[in-house]
């Protein structure tokens, strides 16, 4: 049994994104969650040799992009420690300063340090079924929330025009590197991996895609499209997603939780 007692109260979560039904760009501006111009995102990207905004009169490489970001979200994985964090607006400035981070707050920093880069980014905004949470909370079903809100980044490769693409983090990480076919096998929820080191080896699919799982064999379960409640759309940053729906707890229960779970690691 899970609880609406802890969710946002005032927010009518339905429709489509900020744009009204178009689909936002995304773009490369630092947000106040994004703060890549911190000095703490410049030190990660001098520590990960990336660049930064690169000339827009000069092509983009896509290749490049991708390994890079592919770069920082093994050197996120393995330095910034998982933690059940419950504050989804926390700057990636104070993400890393803490060195510890919840899934939102990871993929977060792998947003920052792609805009930082010249790469555009937006979030598509899904309510999950908070059931998906069950296995890492067994004793405490009843205040699992009913609703967790996802922010699901996006990038777009390449180019602007035609020749750009918009890759999800799963078809990003997971879906176009060879390794994560061949170790196959879906993400449970359980156990110490998360879902942000998951996304490196499969490919997590929100929405029954065909061939959601290229090579991870007729044992894999890479298809959460059942536990997804809502669709909310696309927002050019978490920041807006988060202004029109709120985080998956109210204010007062963030303020409770948030001291324990926030160093409470993902075991």
């Amino acid at each position: 049994m899970t609880s609406s007692l802890l969710r946002p109260r005032g927010r009518i979560r339905s429709g489509a994104g900020m744009s009204g039904g178009a689909v936002p760009e995304g773009c490369t501006a630092p947000t106040r969650i994004l703060d890549w111009r911190d000095p703490r995102v410049a030190a990660l990207l001098r520590e990960l040799g990336a660049a930064g905004p690169t000339d827009p009169a000069a092509p983009a490489d896509p290749v490049r992009q991708i390994e890079a970001l592919h770069r920082a979200h093994a050197w996120i994985a393995a330095a910034v420690r998982p933690v059940y964090s419950v504050q989804d607006e926390r700057p990636v400035s104070e993400v890393l300063r803490r060195g510890r981070g919840s899934c939102s707050q990871r993929l977060a920093v792998l947003e920052a340090v792609a805009r930082a880069s010249g790469v555009p980014t937006r979030v598509r905004g899904l309510l999950v079924d908070g059931t998906f949470w069950y296995p890492r909370f067994p004793r405490l079903r009843r205040i699992v929330p009913d609703q967790v809100l996802l922010a699901w980044p996006e990038f777009r490769i390449g180019a602007e025009g035609a020749c750009a693409s918009w890759l999800t983090v799963s078809e990003l990480l997971g879906g176009l590197r060879p390794v994560a076919a061949e170790q196959g096998g879906g993400f449970t929820n359980a156990g110490s991996e998360t879902l942000f080191e998951a996304l490196a080896r499969t490919a997590i699919d929100w929405d029954a895609a065909p061939a959601a799982c290229p090579g991870g064999g007729a044992g894999a379960v890479c298809d959460l499209s059942a536990y997804v409640l809502r669709d909310l759309g696309h927002y050019d940053s978490r920041d807006e997603l988060f202004a029109r729906h709120g985080q998956t707890l109210c204010g007062l229960a963030r303020l409770v939780a948030e001291p324990v779970l926030g160093r409470r690691g993902a075991a």
